[in-house]
């Protein structure tokens, strides 16, 4: 199969079965959604919501947090992944805001990236669900389910597999195919063992026809 034909059946089933799809991760304002993507690199965002809530009660918004301590922010945290290292972030991060950005939350990927704490995956998650810039973002589902489906080729890099899918995907479907990817490695696609006997797009996943291939080597021996 084509990797443009790829790309249209992703789009259509995706489009078709998951129109909404959106982050698990709960928040109700930008400083938040900052704030929780943080805290969720190599941490599981149902891990996230669990600490969130006293937090942002505590820390309502970047100018609260501006002024807080590691130490403190830190006890809010703990049972995060790399707390330390993240407590400092969080305070960096909503002390730039404040003196630099008057408490807003950038737009421009690359201000975004000025921020503590935030590298481009976390300022592409916040240029596209906050701002709606036809951005993708690329974590470790992203990267594998992208790979495995055959939508990018030899693509060794979160950057390079981002360059791809924002080479072949429509414009418009950049911020939500970021949700559709991740969704889809959470619960069908996995690291480990993908549930292969369930997933509906095998009919166009490279590795699917890989699979076949070699168990259909492995019967004709």
């Amino acid at each position: 199969m084509l990797k443009k034909d790829r790309f249209k059946a992703f789009v259509e089933y995706f489009s078709s079965h998951q129109p909404d799809a959106k982050t698990e991760l709960h928040y109700s304002n930008s400083y938040e959604l900052l704030v929780a993507v943080i805290l969720s690199a190599q941490c599981t965002d149902k891990r996230i919501n669990l600490i969130t809530p006293a937090l942002f009660e505590r820390f309502p918004d970047a100018y609260a947090l501006a002024i807080s301590t590691a130490d403190e922010i830190y006890n809010y945290i703990r049972t995060v992944s790399y707390p330390n290292n993240k407590a400092k972030h969080l305070l960096g991060m909503a002390k730039m805001l404040v003196s630099d950005f008057r408490g807003v939350i950038p737009s421009d990927i690359v201000e975004l990236q000025k921020l503590p704490g935030v590298g481009r995956k976390t300022a592409n998650v916040i240029a596209s669900v906050v701002y709606a810039t036809p951005a993708i973002a690329v974590d470790t589902h992203v990267f594998r389910v992208a790979n495995r489906l055959g939508l990018t080729n030899k693509a060794t890099t979160p950057l390079a597999v981002e360059k791809q899918l924002v080479q072949f995907l429509p414009k418009y479907t950049l911020a939500i195919a970021h949700h559709w990817l991740i969704l889809h490695g959470r619960y069908i696609c996995i690291a480990r063992n993908p549930k292969c006997g369930i997933c509906p797009l095998t009919s166009f996943c490279k590795y699917y026809e890989q699979k076949n291939r070699i168990q259909q080597k492995i019967a004709a021996l």
